[in-house]
């Protein structure tokens, strides 16, 4: 396994069947591969296991068809980190590997960058670190107040103070419009990395004030003490939630990456 400061890495990638917006989403077509096999083929240039975790056994099927590995979860997960916090357990019970940091890697990101993980992996360089996410400056033009978009605001070591949907830090005595000139704001980027031992504790916190308030998990990590490093990467994400998500991807995305 390639190695950071003596860490063992495993990438994790969440994958869920059921979706409101985009039933089967995993297993959505893109070129002659699948949504979910186009992240584990992008995870693996960057790390040498790789895992998806899934509640469904057709996509665990497609997975190991396609020559990757999978593993089962619960389906009552409430969120990514949760199912990763399983597979984690699985995976060192059943093959007996060290696994020292999980990356999770939303599974619905099949244009991934495997630049994106190293840069996430690089955090570990410093031990001090049990939590580490993307961040990107937001760019000229985009909208700081899409609430869709969570954004997040940092200390001088570049740990993460509080994460919002709203835009923030508020700019007293300047227009709305006029923000983006008077401040730089972050945007979060979704893909986390977490030591095995701080993973298995923030799974078992109750959920917090803040996270309910901003439906926001990472809140809740730092209510309870717990430090997130982040890092910025120029490069943005291209979630697909819906059908329409994927039509418009793939106009500007090169299918074969």
């Amino acid at each position: 396994m390639k190695k950071i400061s003596g860490y063992q890495f495993a990438g994790i990638i969440p994958a869920r069947y059921a979706s409101t917006r985009f039933p089967g989403k995993p297993l959505a077509m893109i070129g002659n591969k699948t949504m979910v096999q186009r992240v584990y083929d992008q995870a693996c240039k960057s790390l040498d296991l790789v895992y998806v975790a899934t509640d469904d056994e057709r996509i665990l099927n497609s997975v190991i068809k396609a020559g990757g590995k999978a593993v089962m979860t619960l389906a009552e997960h409430q969120s990514g980190t949760d199912r990763c916090a399983e597979a984690a357990e699985k995976i060192i019970h059943e093959t007996g590997i060290t696994i020292d940091v999980v990356v999770n890697i939303q599974g619905d990101e099949p244009f991934i960058k495997p630049e994106q993980i190293d840069l996430l992996k690089s955090c570990f360089n410093d031990k001090s670190v049990e939590i580490a996410t993307l961040i990107r400056k937001n760019s000229p033009g985009e909208d700081v107040f899409n609430a869709n978009q969570p954004k997040v605001i940092i200390n001088s070591r570049g740990d993460a103070i509080y994460f919002s949907r709203n835009a923030i830090p508020f700019i007293r005595d300047c227009e709305p419009s006029e923000w983006v000139k008077k401040h730089v704001f972050y945007k979060h980027i979704g893909m986390y990395a977490y030591t095995a031992g701080t993973l298995r504790k923030i799974t078992r916190l109750p959920r917090s004030v803040l996270e309910i308030a901003e439906s926001l998990e990472q809140n809740r990590w730092i209510e309870n003490g717990f430090k997130i490093r982040t890092v910025v990467t120029e490069w943005e994400s291209t979630g697909i939630d819906t059908p329409d998500d994927l039509m418009k991807a793939l106009e500007t995305r090169d299918l074969f990456l």
